[in-house]
């Protein structure tokens, strides 16, 4: 069983960091591709400022020259979701569940283990880089399909970004999770709500060494619990109720 979990865009580089390490045969091509593109090249691409795309081609250039610093994958990557996540004084118990289990769908590094050290970037699948004459998603899959293939199912919390560069069949080992929140009889739901209840449901994942879909379905955390009317086989839905005033 794998827990899959998306990147960030933000990044916390003020941690201690460490001697970059090598970079796989498969990082390689992605990283020279990039390098080799101009910053107006990046701006079209990253959808960013012109100032924004300097930063940006000095962090691949370090990474092509072997100079960037890196810092454990889960610690970096510093967004919405990952700031709900535990990632302080673990026990010894959470940290083997964790190093198990707990996997992250990098466009860079491919798919890795949340300790695994990386250095700052910024890459998606949606971005309309080719390596090798491929589009990003075409040039993982078939390592992300490897990755995966020893495990009996997948906890995905990512979005359909994420989940699309797997082959179907892949994705049909996929138990996804789905966050609402109920205010006034109405349930919705939004990227906010579903990045905040991903972190707190991988505390809860581990909390609880989570290694099945019946534990799942017990699973309550942030004022989610299991909804079995509002689920599927492969979707289970958690939901939060909400005051009509909050």
């Amino acid at each position: 069983m794998k827990i899959l979990l998306p990147t960030a865009k933000e990044m916390n580089t003020r941690l201690p960091g460490q001697t970059m390490t090598a970079l796989s045969l498969q990082s390689l091509p992605i990283v020279e591709a990039i390098t080799n593109l101009s910053e107006q090249a990046l701006v079209k691409h990253y959808k960013i400022k012109p100032e924004a795309a300097g930063l940006e081609s000095s962090r691949w250039a370090d990474l092509a020259q072997g100079t960037s610093q890196a810092y454990p994958a889960w610690q970096l990557f510093d967004g919405l979701m990952y700031r709900q996540i535990k990632r302080e004084n673990l026990s010894d118990k959470d940290q083997v569940y964790l190093s198990r289990h707990a996997f992250i769908t990098s466009a860079l590094y491919g798919i890795i283990n949340v300790f695994d050290l990386i250095s700052p970037h910024r890459l998606d699948f949606l971005m309309g880089f080719k390596v090798n004459g491929q589009s990003l998603k075409s040039y993982w899959r078939e390592a992300f399909d490897q990755a995966v293939a020893e495990d009996d199912f997948l906890i995905s919390l990512l979005s359909s970004e994420f989940e699309t560069v797997f082959s179907k069949v892949a994705q049909d080992k996929m138990v996804k999770l789905v966050f609402m929140e109920n205010k006034a009889g109405q349930l919705k739901t939004h990227s906010t709500i579903s990045k905040k209840a991903r972190g707190k449901c991988l505390n809860a994942l581990v909390d609880n060494q989570v290694t099945s879909l019946e534990q799942i379905k017990q699973l309550q955390f942030g004022g989610f619990s299991y909804r079995e009317k509002l689920s599927k086989e492969r979707t289970l839905v958690f939901v939060k109720e909400q005051s009509a005033s909050s």
